[in-house]
């Protein structure tokens, strides 16, 4: 409906149903972000950092070369170093050189880092809850699929 502040407030045309999927793939995915960027900034970390505590938690004692920690990364980005240095300054990650091959450097996650995820799982799982909500179990299943499929095409 037409307003003062929107004279023409209609639904975007598209060219083809593919640009409007597209399109709508990309405006989910900043609606997703946003949702969880806001669960995620009380706690001090970005996004993007709170997913390499989430790939260090998972890594054990043994923890993960930087390169790999990129390689795993939800959203592929050219500043994993930056993003691990920024973990180190707030205490949350450690590094250590490879005995083997000093070029090589593990990251850690502390106990610092795993307290603050701790107290992310509940609030994130709550999110990840109604982000979906409006979904069936079988619509959610669908969309997994479809996702996994238009990923695995544009990977």
């Amino acid at each position: 409906m037409p307003s003062e502040q929107n004279p023409v407030a209609t639904k975007p045309s598209y060219r083809t149903r593919e640009q409007e999927a597209a399109v709508g793939l990309l405006r989910t995915t900043d609606a997703i972000r946003r949702h969880y960027s806001a669960i995620i900034a009380p706690f001090g970390i970005t996004l993007q950092q709170y997913n390499v505590l989430r790939i260090l938690r998972g890594a054990g004692r043994e923890g993960l070369p930087t390169l790999t920690i990129g390689e795993r990364m939800m959203e592929q980005t050219p500043g994993v170093t930056r993003l691990i240095d920024r973990l180190v300054k707030k205490g949350f990650v450690t590094r250590r050189p490879c005995d083997e091959d000093r070029r090589r450097v593990y990251c850690h996650i502390t106990a610092a880092g795993l307290k603050v995820l701790t107290s992310l799982d509940e609030p994130v799982a709550q999110g990840d809850a109604l982000s979906v909500a409006p979904l069936t179990a079988a619509e959610l299943d669908r969309l997994v699929s479809m996702l996994d499929r238009i990923r695995a095409h544009n990977s």
